[in-house]
């Protein structure tokens, strides 16, 4: 008979996992307290049209080749993706300047020339000598951290190997982001730029590792669009899932998950039926395991991190309305002139911060065209992740709207908000994904050794699993992939 696994949470993790278990003959049932599958790959509707409301930016494609690859098919049969030339463009609010934008390209040659005319050769010559290093640290800790099951310090060496120790000291884990990028870029505003990519696993450039560079390199290894955005992706893997058998109960709540020193495991589920397993994937944030949501008896399986650990959180507004002035592409990055009072604002005073920097998705757009009538866009500022112990109030989210569209103005980019924009706080994203405070990440990527905290594949329970951007390897949706094929991994070992 089949192995049978239930997997809890059709977030990416478990839907990678679902897909490669099933793949491999497991009898694989998904449990998902939502109506749709995605986790934070999540549409909502301001109007007629669906607008992702999660993450906007597909990287790292090879990881989702592989998995299509094993189920048959590839990623261009089923979602059309197109390579984005312009990576993103970039907008700085500085008083007394000229809003000139800078866009990163694909090309690593044309963003070179580019930072030239915006910034000066000596920063040009930094930024080849930044992605040069980039592809170092990707390079190194690609099959040794990010593809292994989770490795302690020790570990690592041993997976990198001690003939290239040097390397591993080259990913700088005991440097912060911020006071590395100095060392390539004299202009301020590109230190900005990248040390941006700390929010892009919810963590400061002030207090994340020079290690979150390689995100540099994921990136110019190319960006894309696909066919009907990322929630797209979530359904495509349902599907490919559900064609190698897999079933997926929606809008169906676990109360618990038994778990037995013999014979099967058992989940119950909030309206009183249980299920059998023999493994049990909890795709869940490790904070709700950790909190008891899943039962005392699966508590011990996870710790959550402190409140203080946390990452990010954010504020998002979706809206599909008309837009004019700014030139839009799809990704848009519109930064206040303080990026470190921006991030005492969030960290240290824990609150929203006073001048925020806006991400813009403007998910019809691409390098060149304009929508013919609206835009669906996502506008997300970064926000504590107090959503369950401090919830920010009307006076609060009025300021922070203000100070958001204000800075799009300024910045040249009108966007009619006659329709009101569906709001998201953390408060929103607490309820969303329980016990976490709206932190989107897990925790935050803060210290030399904040990556080997994360929880691994196993548990101390055998035969209970974890997944998802909570865990090991990281954040991000090409990660919690990749955490799915590594619980896979771990389930398929075990029981054989």
């Amino acid at each position: 008979m089949a192995q049978r696994v239930i997997i809890i949470g059709a977030g990416m993790g478990g839907l990678a996992a679902a897909l490669e278990l099933a793949l491999r003959g497991c009898t694989v049932t998904v449990i998902e307290k939502e109506a749709a599958p995605g986790g934070k790959m999540r549409q909502v509707f301001p109007a007629a049209r669906p607008v992702d409301a999660g993450p906007t930016v597909f990287t790292m494609r090879r990881v989702f080749d592989e998995l299509f690859a094993l189920a048959g098919t590839t990623l261009e049969a089923e979602l059309k993706p197109a390579k984005l030339g312009i990576l993103a463009r970039h907008v700085w609010d500085i008083e007394g300047q000229h809003h000139q934008h800078l866009d990163l390209h694909a090309d690593m040659a044309a963003s070179a020339d580019a930072i030239g005319a915006f910034a000066g050769s000596e920063n040009a010559a930094g930024f080849l000598r930044f992605t040069s290093d980039a592809r170092r640290i990707f390079t190194t800790l690609d099959t040794s951290f990010m593809r292994a099951p989770r490795p302690g310090p020790l570990g690592l060496l041993r997976n990198v190997g001690i003939t290239h120790a040097a390397d591993l000291l080259a990913t700088r884990p005991f440097s912060t982001l911020w006071s590395a990028l100095g060392d390539y870029f004299p202009d301020p505003r590109l230190r900005q730029l990248f040390g941006r990519y700390a929010t892009y696993n919810g963590s400061s450039p002030f207090e994340a590792p020079a290690t979150l560079m390689l995100i540099a390199h994921a990136e110019l290894e190319g960006v894309w669009s696909l066919e009907g955005g990322m929630h797209a992706l979530a359904a495509c893997f349902q599907r490919l899932a559900e064609r190698a058998g897999a079933n997926f109960r929606f809008d169906t709540g676990v109360s618990r998950i038994e778990p037995a020193t013999s014979g099967p495991h058992r989940v119950v589920l909030a309206n009183g039926d249980s299920l059998e397993a023999d493994a049990v994937v909890c795709n869940a944030d490790v904070a709700a395991l950790a909190a008891g949501l899943f039962g005392a008896q699966a508590q011990r399986a996870a710790h959550a991190p402190s409140p203080q650990r946390r990452s990010l959180s954010a504020v998002t507004w979706c809206l599909d309305s008309p837009t004019s002035g700014f030139p839009l592409t799809r990704h848009n990055v519109f930064f206040s002139a303080d990026y470190a009072a921006e991030f005492d604002d969030i960290r240290r005073q824990r609150r929203l911060p006073r001048s925020p920097t806006v991400y813009v998705c403007a998910q019809d757009r691409d390098d060149t065209a304009a929508p013919t009538r609206t835009d669906r866009l996502l506008c997300l500022i970064n926000a504590p992740a107090d959503g369950d112990s401090a919830p920010l109030t009307d006076t609060a989210l009025a300021e922070a709207s203000e100070a958001t569209f204000a800075l799009l103005a300024r910045c040249g980019l009108t966007i009619d908000r006659k329709q009101a924009p569906i709001l998201t706080t953390p408060t929103d994203f607490h309820r969303l994904f329980p016990a976490t405070g709206g932190a989107l990440y897990g925790a935050a990527t803060h210290g030399p050794f904040a990556s080997f905290q994360r929880a691994g594949a196993r548990t101390r329970i055998p035969g209970l699993y974890l997944s998802g951007g909570s865990v090991h390897p990281s954040a991000g949706v090409p990660m919690a992939a990749q955490s799915g094929r590594l619980a896979a991994a771990a389930v398929l070992d075990d029981l054989a």
